[in-house]
């Protein structure tokens, strides 16, 4: 059997800071192993992004497969702690660490619960796990390509949960059904320079930036629906850089993003962008341009046979069922939504990338319970 705050502990004391793997795929290997998982270790690379170690490791070979999705890297740790960030350290009930909520106590709670279900014989079915060390990076030599790998050797997971640390208050409380997507952009104004005296003689940037902001950020994209919140966009800097007093610049930059629900998509958004900008251009006598980078598309499991197994599960141990939720930023779920039915379900968020990050033993408890009566439901009643 696994004890999961003891994996934990060795997971957190691993120093698997966004590249760097700190043997914490060695951990999880060796844990897996032990209880007969087959494991392939996967190292991903592509020019201008660091190498990034990733873990998959499968128990049987038959449908129905279902597949634990998450990650071993970590946020650097910052200051100001008040325990080691990678100690491990235990007081009164708590566990404190760099990735104790997000999400290395996750990964030791359904190894435990997997560990649970094998001692009760294999199941009818395989269990799998889906581990990369590029989460909190630049997120593209890890969960897409392991993706990409699993289709081209023709594997099919059926249902997946990601482990986030999606919940509120307790263990199992809110359940990711979906996330909004992301798109950032970097814009800049182009005018030309003058001398402040002679104004006529020169194109401002800075007010046709201006107005920008103040046009993108008071038009309300959408109302929301059913399970998206509101669609938002949040202007993250802006920036002229010109020390000089008597001088008007030639450029003005702003940088912002867009969280979206599913009532657009990167082009239609891009396009109202461009749109407003292109107008106040021509109006200003400016040339103003873009660039963007998609992080992910909106998107929603929904509510069916999957979902109401995860919840009614986390109600049976729990005593009460969790709430459908699609907030947040983005995770990885975005890249296995189009292979098969996914959720998000994990510890309590509160703590995570902050200083003393930490969750109490009791909530690891739980969650293993969770994970451990998941499992078992699943195979009992396949969806498949």
């Amino acid at each position: 059997m696994i004890d999961a705050v003891a994996l934990a502990q060795d997971l957190i004391r691993c120093r698997s800071v966004t590249p760097a793997d700190g043997g914490a795929l060695d951990v999880l290997e060796s844990a897996l192993q032990s209880l007969g998982f087959f494991c392939h270790r996967l190292r991903f690379e592509e020019a201008g992004t660091p190498a990034i170690e990733n873990l998959y490791a499968r128990l049987g070979t038959e449908a129905p497969h279902f597949c634990f999705a998450g990650h071993s890297d970590v946020v650097p740790p910052g200051e100001g702690w008040a325990h080691d960030p990678f100690a491990a350290e235990m007081v009164d009930g708590t566990l404190y660490g760099r990735g104790a909520a997000d999400m290395k106590s996750a990964l030791a709670a359904f190894i435990a619960a997997a560990g649970r279900v094998v001692a009760n014989g294999a199941p009818k079915g395989s269990i799998s796990l889906l581990i990369t060390g590029d989460e909190e990076g630049p997120a593209i030599n890890g969960t897409a390509k392991l993706m990409a790998w699993l289709e081209a050797r023709g594997e099919r997971i059926n249902h997946c949960v990601v482990g986030e640390p999606t919940s509120v208050a307790r263990a199992g409380d809110t359940l990711k059904i979906g996330r909004r997507g992301s798109i950032n952009f970097q814009v800049t104004v182009t005018g030309v320079q003058g001398h402040v005296g002679y104004p006529q003689k020169a194109v401002n940037p800075i007010p046709a930036l201006a107005e920008l902001v103040t046009q993108l950020s008071a038009h309300p994209l959408d109302k929301g629906n059913a399970h998206f919140d509101p669609s938002t966009l949040a202007f993250t800097s802006m920036d002229v850089g010109n020390p000089a007093t008597n001088v008007t610049p030639a450029e003005a930059r702003a940088s912002f993003n867009i969280r979206f629900n599913d009532k657009h998509t990167p082009e239609s958004l891009m396009g109202w962008v461009e749109d407003r900008a292109e107008r106040i251009a021509k109006e200003s006598g400016t040339t103003i341009s873009f660039r963007h980078a998609v992080s992910g598309v909106s998107f929603l499991t929904q509510p069916g046979k999957f979902t109401q197994l995860v919840s009614d599960t986390i109600a049976r141990v729990t005593g009460q069922a969790p709430v459908f939720s699609t907030s947040g930023g983005t995770s990885d779920a975005r890249f296995i939504k189009d292979h098969c039915p996914v959720v998000e379900l994990g510890l309590v968020g509160a703590t995570m990338h902050k200083t003393d990050e930490c969750v109490t033993l009791s909530e690891i408890a739980s969650l293993t319970d969770i994970y451990t009566q998941l499992l078992t439901d699943y195979f009992h009643k396949p969806l498949v």
